[in-house]
């Protein structure tokens, strides 16, 4: 796969492949192209070359099939700010066309005040929101950039505990700067993208 923006080439030749039940680690510094390509995978960038193929039961999903199978944390993702937590997870279910009982399973396993507005969450908060958002509607794929940013240990501890749940079934690619062990969860291979 290959983007740039202008003249910048960010990815150059990045190929990998992950099957379910198995974690792509991409790893490199600080503009190395990571946060880029889950992007690109996520179907919010376009790749000026190549191909991004995800299968399901031996068939390839188009780009809509595969915005659907993704679940995605990322640093940036924006949250509602006025809405509660609850209210949040209640809106993206509407919008996936999932029952409100499927927001309420996620509330209780992310652990946080359903009436609490989102604006007065703290860091660490926001990002097991952004987990919840992530894993409403059972995606296939979870995209994770920097997923345990601002966790604290219990944060952490439950973001793995979720990861391994959903690698029973699916599979993930996550982006980081620091190095991350996840013998214990999966199968997990290496991208190490360079700047």
């Amino acid at each position: 796969m290959r983007r740039s923006f202008g003249r910048l080439q960010v990815l150059d030749g990045v190929s990998a492949r992950v099957e379910t039940g198995g974690v792509l680690l991409v790893r490199g510094q600080n503009g190395s192209g990571k946060s880029t390509l889950l992007r690109c995978l996520a179907g919010l960038l376009r790749p000026q070359a190549g191909t991004i193929e995800h299968r399901e039961e031996g068939r390839a999903l188009d780009a809509e099939e595969r915005r659907l199978a993704i679940g995605y944390v990322a640093p940036d993702l924006a949250l509602y700010e006025d809405l509660t937590v609850q209210e949040n997870l209640e809106f993206f279910a509407r919008l996936r066309g999932l029952p409100r009982e499927r927001a309420a399973e996620i509330l209780e396993r992310i652990a946080l005040p359903p009436h609490r507005p989102t604006g007065a969450l703290s860091s660490g908060m926001r990002q097991r929101l952004r987990w919840g958002w992530a894993l409403l509607h059972r995606p296939a794929v979870l995209l994770l950039d920097e997923p345990f940013q601002n966790l604290d240990r219990d944060g952490e501890a439950l973001a793995r505990t979720l990861l391994a749940e959903h690698l029973r079934d699916g599979l993930a690619v996550v982006a980081t700067p620091v190095p991350l062990d996840f013998a214990d969860l999966a199968h997990a291979e290496t991208l190490e993208l360079r700047r």
